[in-house]
C-alpha cells in the first residue's frame, strides 16, 4: 500500500516555513518546545481543516485562506495609538483594560494597578520563565486534536496570564482589548485565566481589525464554586479563529456572550468540559451578518459530572449573502446522571441569498437526564410586521422592531445590566448602519 501524502497548498506552506523560521525565538524552552513541536507535527500531519472533516464541514479554512501573511512584527507608535480607542463595545463599562495590538502586550495601554488576589502578566514573559502557572495548564485544559488549536500551540506567541487567587472577588471586570496595526500580519494569542476556588471574575474580550490573520485560544480554568462572566464581541474584517478550552469544577457557575457583529470570516469554537457536579453554565451568542460575512460557532459541551445543568441558546440575524453556522454537540457522559442541559439556535434570513446551516447534536450514555436541542430558520413573521406598519410605523422601523427583538430575548438573558446595555448598544448601530 502506498502512502498518499497531500499537497500542502500555499498557505500551508508559509505557515511551515512561519514555524520553522521562527522555533528558535518563540518563547519557551524544554516542556514548552517540545508541546510546541508536537503539536506542530499534528498541524503538520493534518494541515488546515477542509470540508472533509465533519466538525469543518461548512467552514473549508484550507479553501477561504488563500495566503498566509507573515508573523506580525512587534507594534510600533502608530498602531498603539490607534489602539487606545480599541474595544468600543465595552468602552463605556468601567473595567481593568488589558491592552494587545497584533498579538503582543502593551503595558503601556494596560491598567496594570495592584488588586488583591489577581495576578496579570504576559503569556510571552510566563512562558519564558517557565511559570509554574502556565506549565500547570497550557495545553492541559482541555485536550483536543483541533488542527487550529494545534496550529495555535506551535505558534503561540503573547497572550495574557490572569490568576484570581481563591476566595477573591474582583471589583471591576477585566478587558482584554487585541487590536491590530493596518499593515497585513498574522498572530498566534494564547491566554490562560485561572479562577481559584470560591472566587468571582467578569472577563471580557474585544477583538477588532482590519485585515490580520488572528488564530487566538483561550483556556479558562473555573474552581470548584467559582462564578465567572464570560463576554466577548469580535469585529474584524479579516480571518479570526477563536478556540475557549474550559473546564468547570464542581457547585460552579459560568456564563458566556458572544457578539460578532461586522466580522468578515470568523469561526467561534469552543470546547466545554463540566468536571465536577452541581454546575450550572450558560452559553448564548448572538450572530449579526451582512454582506458577504460568514460567522462558524462551533461548540463540544462534555458532561463528565453528574447534577450538571447547562443552557446554549444563539441567535442569528442575516442579511445579504451572510452565511450562519451553528454545530453545537452535547455529550453526557455514564456517570453525568440527572444531567439537565438543553441547546437553540434560530436564524432570521432577512434576504433569499442569505444561508444558515445548524446542527446541533446530542450524544447521551446516561439514563437519567433531561436533555434537548433544536433549530430553526426563517423570514421575518409578515404578520407582525404588517401589523407595526398599520399603527403608522414604516417598512425599515418595523423590522428593525422585529429583528431587535429577535435578539433581546438572548441579550436580556444576561444578568450583568452595564453588559447588557453595551451588546444591545452595538446591536442598534448594526442595525441603523444596515438603514
Amino acid at each position: 500500500m502506498v502512502d498518499v501524502t497531500p499537497i500542502k497548498t500555499g498557505a500551508e506552506q508559509a505557515l511551515v516555513s512561519a514555524y520553522e523560521s521562527a522555533r528558535a525565538a518563540l518563547p519557551g524552552k524544554g516542556a514548552v518546545a517540545a508541546l510546541r513541536e508536537a503539536a506542530f507535527k499534528r498541524f503538520d500531519a493534518s494541515g488546515l481543516p477542509h470540508r472533509r472533516v465533519e466538525e469543518w464541514k461548512y467552514t473549508d479554512l484550507r479553501a477561504m485562506m488563500r495566503d498566509a501573511f507573515p508573523l506580525a512584527a512587534p507594534p510600533d507608535a502608530a498602531a498603539k495609538a490607534k489602539a487606545k480607542d480599541a474595544g468600543k463595545v465595552f468602552a463605556g463599562i468601567d473595567c481593568r483594560r488589558l491592552v494587545f495590538v497584533d498579538g503582543a502586550f502593551v503595558p503601556e495601554l494596560s491598567d496594570l494597578t495592584d488588586e488583591p488576589g489577581l495576578t496579570v502578566a504576559s503569556m510571552a514573559e510566563a512562558l519564558a520563565k517557565g511559570d509554574a502557572l502556565v506549565a500547570a495548564h497550557v495545553g492541559k485544559v482541555f485536550e483536543t486534536d483541533d488542527a487550529a488549536v494545534a496550529l495555535n500551540t506551535a505558534l503561540m506567541g503573547d497572550g495574557a496570564v490572569i490568576r484570581v487567587a481563591a476566595g477573591a472577588a474582583l471589583k471591576r471586570p477585566i478587558h482584554l482589548v487585541f487590536a491590530s496595526s493596518e499593515a497585513p500580519s498574522s498572530s498566534f494569542i494564547r491566554s490562560l485565566i485561572v479562577v481559584e476556588k470560591g472566587a468571582q471574575a467578569v472577563i471580557a474580550e474585544s477583538h477588532e481589525s482590519n485585515f490580520s490573520q488572528v488564530n487566538c485560544a483561550l483556556e479558562l480554568v473555573i474552581g470548584d464554586g467559582a462564578q465567572v462572566d464570560y463576554f466577548k464581541a469580535t469585529q474584524t474584517r479579516g480571518l479570526h479563529v477563536a478556540s475557549l478550552l474550559l473546564t468547570v469544577g464542581a457547585k460552579a457557575h459560568f456564563n458566556t456572550f458572544a457578539l460578532n457583529s461586522d466580522a468578515s470570516l470568523v469561526r467561534n469554537q469552543s470546547f466545554v468540559r463540566f468536571a465536577g457536579e452541581h454546575s450550572t453554565g450558560g452559553i448564548r451568542g448572538v450572530n449579526l451578518l451582512r454582506g458577504n460575512d460568514h460567522v462558524d460557532t462551533t461548540m463540544l459541551i462534555e458532561h463528565l459530572a453528574g447534577h450538571c445543568a447547562s443552557r446554549e441558546q444563539f441567535k442569528s440575524v442575516l442579511d445579504d449573502q451572510g452565511h450562519n453556522v451553528f454545530q453545537g454537540k452535547i455529550v453526557v457522559q455514564p456517570h453525568a446522571q440527572k444531567t439537565d442541559t438543553k441547546m437553540m439556535t434560530r436564524a432570521l434570513l432577512l434576504s433569499d441569498e442569505a444561508e444558515a446551516d445548524n446542527k446541533p447534536e446530542l450524544e447521551i450514555f446516561a439514563d437519567d437526564v433531561v436533555c434537548g436541542h433544536g433549530a430553526t430558520a426563517g423570514a421575518l413573521d409578515p404578520g407582525l410586521k404588517f401589523y407595526l406598519m398599520s399603527r403608522g410605523i414604516d417598512d425599515k422601523q418595523a423590522e428593525a422592531l422585529l429583528i431587535q427583538a429577535f435578539i433581546g430575548e438572548t441579550v436580556e438573558e444576561i444578568a450583568r445590566e452595564d453588559f447588557r446595555e453595551a451588546l444591545m448598544r452595538a446591536a442598534l448601530e448594526w442595525l441603523e448602519a444596515r438603514g
